[in-house]
């Protein structure tokens, strides 16, 4: 494969049992793929299924960008560190979700950002496009409402639902994804917070958003609760693993236990305070406080949460 002026650019997407939203996915790339000719581009799909139950999705769409990657050890790491190998030709590795669709400029402005910034990485926006009306007390917690940020903002850190890294700076700074993280979620946040660590940049690119299909399934207080807690227990996981060893992590441990803590207290009066007064506002964004800080002190002492534990 000839590369185009960006190099050879690989879109890849990581799945696990999801094939109708493959199947509306591998259309919208193609289309893609065509607005940026003569930039040399191919899909990759990685699945992460066992039996490898995405391979006639694949078939099925017909798409002549895809090729199909069986990546059969449990884990989002090792399918992302697979895609990181499948790469191994390419210039810039862009990654998005089986379960979301690209807005109509995503790849055009992810490509143009890149050329004119030279960043390390570039990310977009995630809207969230609901399968049932969440109930309201959802909608006020603000779950599923991602920040937008100004053209070229710098970033300290970002998930791979929507990313572009470049492949010549991972290499030369010898990244990949840390596989303690494969069934707890949070390698992304721990690779693109090193990224930035060792010197690399990752910057905003407000054209770049795609949409995130979110299921009735996760539309509850559970569900969002719980990705709460393992939110806040990956964050001081990623912080630990990124200290320095000896003095500095046990001071990184406390500081992360005090600021887990000040969430959990915090949190935790928001949400009374909501309850008393009847605001569902106050009583969703306190409970989502505090079970924030409650993974944050979970993580910082060692603890984990396998939120995509497999049977």
């Amino acid at each position: 494969m000839t590369a185009g002026p960006d190099g050879l650019v690989s879109v890849v997407v990581l799945t696990f049992r999801r094939n109708d939203d493959l199947l509306a996915l591998l259309p919208r790339l193609d289309e893609q793929i065509a607005a940026v000719a003569p930039t040399t581009v191919e899909v990759v799909v990685v699945d992460n299924d066992p039996d490898g139950g995405a391979a006639s999705a694949v078939e099925a769409s017909g798409s002549p960008s895809t090729r199909y990657v069986h990546e059969p050890l449990p884990g989002i790491t090792h399918a992302r560190n697979r895609a990181l190998d499948e790469a191994a030709s390419s210039r810039l590795l862009v990654f998005i979700d089986d379960d979301e669709l690209p807005g109509d400029t995503w790849l055009a402005s992810m490509l143009q950002t890149h050329r004119r910034t030279g960043a390390a990485g570039v990310a977009g926006l995630v809207v969230p496009r609901y399968e049932a009306t969440p109930e309201p007390w959802i909608e006020a917690g603000g779950f599923f409402v991602r920040q937008d940020h100004a053209e070229g903002r710098v970033m300290p850190a970002a998930g791979s639902g929507n990313l572009l890294l470049d492949l010549d700076q991972v290499r030369s700074l010898g990244l990949r994804f840390d596989e303690r993280f494969g069934l707890t979620g949070g390698s992304d946040h721990l690779f693109t917070r090193d990224l930035v660590r060792r010197g690399g940049r990752i910057v905003w690119s407000t054209g770049a958003w795609v949409t995130d299909v979110v299921p009735a399934t996760r539309s509850t207080r559970a569900w969002v609760l719980q990705r709460q807690f393992r939110v806040g227990n990956t964050w001081s996981r990623a912080a630990l693993v990124l200290a320095d060893p000896g003095v500095d992590r046990s001071a990184e441990r406390i500081r992360l236990s005090a600021r887990g803590t000040a969430r959990v207290l915090v949190g935790g009066a928001r949400l009374l305070v909501g309850r008393a007064l009847g605001s569902q506002r106050h009583h969703a964004r306190g409970s989502k406080t505090f079970h924030r800080g409650r993974g944050m002190v979970s993580g910082a002492w060692g603890g984990t949460f396998e939120e995509y534990r497999r049977p």
